[in-house]
């Protein structure tokens, strides 16, 4: 079992990040969850579901969104500075941030930590574990290219949700889940979301 932080952020792209939480789930990670205010517009924007504001209801919520799962999920206040990612000596396996925006990578470029999901992904790089951002924007302006080239050089794995056609797109959720087999194989966990290219 990885212990997996999961940041979900203003960015549109939520999909994304709670196909990623499923699948964590189900695959049996231990999953560390913290999203700011604006990602709770953004749920109810796209996906039509609120994230509530409390730590404890949303565990409960998302529970049993998701229903049967072997691993576990543990969702922490952005403000919670007692979380175990807050810290370098219970930083976890890795982080994922997904949806990112081009604010909170900026944050994160700088150092500044002023809330926990900029101070875990700083925890991340500074313990040197696995950091992986997914920026979703467009254009990307030379701003943002700057901060994603540094903490590409920090040590950061930036990974825009471009999906890949080869694999002959159906739907929709053919697309997100294209995106996310990739977060899953950097983090390395297994995932059929997939194949591999040149396998059957």
């Amino acid at each position: 079992m990885k212990t997996v932080t999961l940041a979900f952020t203003g960015a549109s792209g939520l999909p994304y990040g709670m196909r990623l939480l499923d699948c964590l789930l189900q695959s049996g990670q231990r999953v560390h969850l913290v999203y700011s205010q604006a990602a709770q517009i953004v749920a109810k924007q796209e996906l039509d579901f609120t994230l509530p504001n409390r730590a404890a209801d949303a565990q409960q919520m998302l529970s049993e969104h998701i229903g049967k799962f072997s691993g576990e999920l543990e969702v922490f206040g952005i403000q919670d500075w007692y979380a175990p990612m807050a810290s370098g000596s219970n930083p976890g396996d890795a982080m994922v941030v997904c949806p990112c925006t081009m604010g909170t990578l900026g944050k994160i470029a700088g150092g500044i930590s002023d809330d926990l999901i900029s101070r875990a992904a700083d925890v991340m790089l500074k313990e040197k574990r696995t950091l992986i951002l997914v920026p979703r924007e467009m254009p990307f302006s030379a701003i943002h290219l700057d901060n994603m080239l540094r903490l590409s050089h920090a040590g950061a794995v930036i990974m825009p949700p471009n999906p890949g056609f080869y694999h002959h797109p159906l739907s929709v959720q053919d697309i997100v889940d294209f995106v996310v087999a990739r977060i899953l194989d950097h983090l390395g966990i297994a995932q059929t979301l997939i194949g591999k290219w040149g396998e059957k």
